[in-house]
C-alpha cells in the first residue's frame, strides 16, 4: 500500500516539476538505501528513472513553428525516447504518407518515411541533446509540414567542457570534464552512463575530486567493451541556478587503449641470416581475431641506438627478420592497433623490449685481460711478502772465497804503516855545580 500511494504521489509530481527536483530525489534515494531502506530506495529509484524518461525536459522545450502563415494541419507534436526516439503528431487530414527527419545541433539527420501519425527512428541512431533537435514533418508532394526544435534550459555556460573517456588495463575507465566557464561557484556535478540500451543507468562510484571538492571526473572498474554505444550524461545541482546538462554517446572499443603484444620472441639461427619474431595478441576484455590487429615492429641495435630499422606494419603474429648479422645485438618491441574490425584504431602500448642476437665476442679478451691482471696481483703481493718476513742473506748465502796472500800481506804493511806514532817528549834537565 505505501508503494501505491508513492507511485500515484509522484506521479503528479514529477509530471509538472520534474525539471528542478529530479536530483533531488535522487539523492533522498541514495539515503534510503544507505539506511537500510532498501524496499523503498528501489521503488523511489525505479519511478525516478522511469519518470525521467517519460517527461524528461525534452516535451517542455519543443517549439513548433509552420512552413507558411496556413494553419497546418499537423498539431499536438510529441517526442518520446525512453528506448528509441518516437515522433507522434495528431492530423486534421488523412495522408497516407510522411517523412520524418531529426537533426543535431552538428548537423547530422536521419530521415525515414511513415504511414501514420508516428515515427519510430531506429536504435541505431544515436543523437546527442544538449546541443539542441530539430524534428521536422512533412507530407510528400505537398507544401505542409511542421518543424519543431528542442533547446536544452539551464544557465548558458554551465555545462561541463572538454569531456573524455578512456579505457586503459583492459577493464579500467577514465573520465574527466572542465567545469562550465560560467558555472556557479557552488555547481556540482554527477556523471551517469549506460553501456547499451538494454542495460541500466548507473552512477559514478569513484568520483574524482578538485581541491574544491567538485566532482571533475570518475574511475569505472570492470568495464567491458561492447558493440554498442555507451551514453553519458552529466547534469549539475547549484543553489543558484538551473544548471545545464551534457550528453554524449561514445563507442567503448574507440576510447580503449589496447595493452601490449603478449609474449614476444625472436628466434634466431646460424644457418640462415634472419630471424623468426613472433608475439601473441594484445589481451581485451572481449576477445578478437588475430586479424583484427595490425603491428608495428620497432628493432635497434643496441650498439648503435639511433640506428633504427624501418619495418613495415604487419597483419600477421609472426615477423621474419632479414638482414640479421649475428655479431650484433638487437633490441625488439611490437605495438598494436585495430583494423577492419571494433577495435581501436590508435596504437597501443609498446611491448617491453627483448634482446636478440650474439653481438662481439668480448670474453676472450675479458678472461686475457683477469688472467693478466691476477698474476701481477699475486706478484705483487710475494714480493711484499718477502720483503717483510725474509732476508735474501738466509736464503741465498754468500760463497767463501780464497785468501790472497799478496794482497794480506800489502794490507798489513799498508796497516802497519798507517798505524798512527805516538809522540815522546825529552826532557833534558842540566845542573850547575
Amino acid at each position: 500500500m505505501h508503494f501505491n500511494i508513492t507511485f500515484f504521489f509522484f506521479f503528479f509530481f514529477f509530471k509538472f516539476y520534474f525539471p528542478f527536483f529530479s536530483f533531488f530525489f535522487l539523492k533522498v534515494s541514495l539515503s534510503l538505501s544507505r539506511e537500510g531502506n532498501m524496499f523503498d530506495a528501489l521503488g523511489l529509484t525505479y519511478m525516478i528513472w522511469w519518470y525521467m524518461m517519460l517527461f524528461h525536459p525534452l516535451n517542455a522545450g519543443i517549439q513548433c513553428k509552420e512552413s507558411d502563415a496556413q494553419e497546418s494541419p499537423i498539431t499536438n507534436v510529441n517526442v518520446d525516447w525512453r528506448r528509441k526516439i518516437e515522433l507522434s503528431w495528431e492530423s486534421s487530414r488523412n495522408f497516407s504518407e510522411y517523412t520524418c527527419i531529426i537533426m543535431d545541433g552538428d548537423g547530422e539527420y536521419a530521415e525515414i518515411e511513415a504511414y501514420s501519425p508516428l515515427c519510430s527512428f531506429p536504435v541505431e541512431i544515436y543523437i546527442p541533446l544538449h546541443k539542441g533537435v530539430s524534428f521536422v514533418i512533412e507530407v510528400p508532394n505537398t507544401n505542409i509540414s511542421k518543424q519543431c526544435t528542442y533547446l536544452p534550459g539551464g544557465m548558458n555556460g554551465s555545462a561541463i567542457e572538454n569531456f573524455s573517456c578512456v579505457i586503459y588495463n583492459i577493464f579500467l575507465m577514465n573520465c574527466t570534464w572542465q567545469a562550465g566557464r560560467d558555472a556557479p561557484a557552488d555547481t556540482q556535478y554527477f556523471l551517469y552512463w549506460q553501456k547499451s540500451i538494454e542495460d541500466n543507468q548507473m552512477e559514478c562510484e569513484l568520483y574524482i575530486k578538485a581541491e574544491n571538492g567538485r566532482n571533475m571526473g570518475c574511475i569505472f572498474q570492470n568495464v567491458s567493451v561492447g558493440h554498442e554505444k555507451a551514453y553519458f550524461l552529466v547534469n549539475g545541482s547549484s543553489k543558484d541556478s538551473l544548471i545545464q546538462f551534457y550528453d554524449e554517446y561514445i563507442d567503448l572499443y574507440e576510447i580503449e587503449i589496447l595493452t601490449a603484444p603478449l609474449n614476444v620472441t625472436a628466434n634466431c639461427t646460424r644457418d640462415s641470416a634472419s630471424c623468426i619474431i613472433t608475439w601473441h595478441p594484445p589481451l581485451r576484455s572481449q576477445e578478437k581475431k588475430a586479424k583484427c590487429f595490425q603491428y608495428e615492429i620497432n628493432i635497434q641495435n643496441k650498439d648503435e641506438p639511433k640506428e633504427e630499422k624501418k619495418l613495415p606494419k604487419v597483419r600477421n603474429d609472426r615477423y621474419e627478420f632479414q638482414n640479421y648479422n649475428e655479431k650484433k645485438r638487437y633490441t625488439v618491441k611490437i605495438r598494436a592497433r585495430g583494423e577492419n574490425c571494433l577495435v581501436s584504431s590508435n596504437w597501443g602500448e609498446w611491448s617491453k623490449p627483448i634482446e636478440f642476437g650474439q653481438g662481439e665476442d668480448y670474453f676472450i679478451f675479458v678472461i686475457l685481460f683477469l688472467i693478466a691482471l691476477g698474476t701481477t696481483l699475486i706478484t705483487l703481493l710475494l714480493y711484499c711478502l718477502f720483503k717483510r718476513y725474509c732476508s735474501l742473506e738466509k736464503i741465498f748465502p754468500p760463497i767463501p772465497q780464497p785468501r790472497d796472500k799478496f794482497k794480506s800481506e800489502e794490507d798489513i804493511q799498508i796497516e802497519y804503516v798507517d798505524l798512527p806514532t805516538k809522540s815522546h817528549t825529552e826532557e833534558i834537565t842540566r845542573t850547575e855545580e
